[in-house]
């Protein structure tokens, strides 16, 4: 391929040579030329010494100007996606086993920017990069090659497009459903909303925390806090659980929560609300469960809400603590990519001392095999489960 070129900056090749993915708009020689490049167009990555580094999208209206693509010697065209699309598909099938699972993780499986959540015959796709975007068509044919499924959905309406100049839509590639979808996860049936739901409708990067949370579940009072479509609740119960409550804001999910758990042949109780609001009613009520489950959306969505979303992680802990029954367990889980774990547990233990309540940690998670991590980008591992025993 003849490609533009984008050169780096001199004294910027050693990340870049080192296999980061990633060209910030500070390392890269901005020149009229290529700013006046359509979004997403490839780009011939070139270090000041002349090293070629290969084909990459470029977004001249992005903190990272260029994401990595291709090797020097390979042709970006529909083969090139299908070709990844297929290892891709195969690790998943020796990892997961069955037809549902995170397809695309963005960089880890060499689409920057790009997401693909697969559910049986149907797949989801987020383009979350300006080239994923530009690339949409040569990716779609790929994943149909690949694949054939009987739909292909278009999620883009991320708000990570927003940061990359794109516009919000939400459409069907091939077929055309309701979006309504059957997920199959840990031996548990469960539906999920593709076309309205939150990211793809779905949070496979759970899969192996909702199994120990099951296991801990037999014969347990289990209380699901931001429980969305009742992913942890549904599984929870399938596992034995006595009793299950499934707290959320969004009634809708909670419907389908209710429905998930009638396809397994077992119940849930849920409630909307404010979880805040509901574990301190609880909590003031003495009503007490021998598990629960606390998994909020992202308290830091930046490095600016680092010490708010913080206090944040704090506060959870303690009102969750003070409705687990003596002798139960914790799970204190976060999405936030700038809060590692470590931090995550400081914050935990702050909860737990502020709630009078003593424990320890029995296990820490993160996101399942088919979330895997690019190994020049270990902040994309973003999920962190810690569970505790408390005394």
């Amino acid at each position: 391929m003849t490609l533009p070129i984008l050169k780096l900056h001199p004294g910027k090749v050693g990340r870049i040579g080192r296999g980061h993915p990633w060209a910030y708009s500070n390392e890269v020689k901005m020149t009229p030329e290529l700013k006046a490049l359509p979004l997403g167009s490839l780009v011939q990555l070139v270090g000041d010494d002349g090293r070629d580094f290969g084909a990459a999208f470029f977004n001249p209206r992005s903190l990272i100007a260029a994401r990595r693509l291709a090797e020097p010697d390979e042709i970006v065209d529909v083969d090139f996606f299908a070709g990844r699309i297929a290892r891709a598909v195969a690790i998943r099938d020796r990892v997961i086993g069955s037809p549902y699972y995170r397809l695309i993780h963005a960089e880890a499986d060499g689409f920057p920017g790009l997401v693909v959540d697969r559910y049986g015959d149907t797949v989801v796709v987020q383009a979350n990069s300006a080239g994923a975007d530009r690339h949409l068509d040569m990716i779609v044919e790929a994943l149909d090659r690949v694949l054939e499924p009987t739909t292909i959905l278009l999620r883009l309406d991320s708000p990570a497009r927003e940061q990359e100049g794109l516009g919000i839509d939400v459409r069907f590639a091939k077929g055309e459903t309701s979006g309504m979808v059957e997920v199959q996860e840990n031996s548990v049936h469960a539906l999920a909303n593709g076309a309205v739901g939150q990211k793809t409708g779905w949070f496979y990067d759970h899969r192996p925390n909702r199994a120990f949370a099951a296991q801990l579940a037999k014969d347990m009072r289990v209380l699901d806090v931001c429980s969305y479509t009742g992913a942890f609740a549904v599984q929870a119960a399938a596992g034995g659980a006595s009793d299950v409550l499934a707290i959320d804001r969004d009634e809708g999910a909670l419907d389908l929560a209710t429905q998930s758990a009638a396809l397994n042949g077992v119940t849930i109780r849920t409630q909307a609300g404010d979880m805040f609001e509901a574990m301190q009613a609880l909590g003031d009520a003495d009503i007490t469960f021998d598990v629960v489950l606390a998994d909020p959306p992202a308290f830091v969505k930046s490095s600016k809400a680092l010490q708010s979303g913080l206090k944040g992680y704090e506060k959870l802990t303690r009102l969750a603590a003070k409705v687990v029954a003596p002798q139960g367990y914790l799970m204190i889980a976060s999405c936030s990519q700038p809060v590692d774990m470590a931090t995550l547990q400081q914050q935990v233990s702050r909860g737990l001392g502020k709630a009078g309540r003593r424990g320890r940690i029995i296990k820490t998670g993160g996101a399942g095999p088919d979330h895997p991590i690019h190994p020049m980008l270990p902040e994309s591992a973003y999920l962190k489960a810690i569970f505790l025993a408390l005394d």
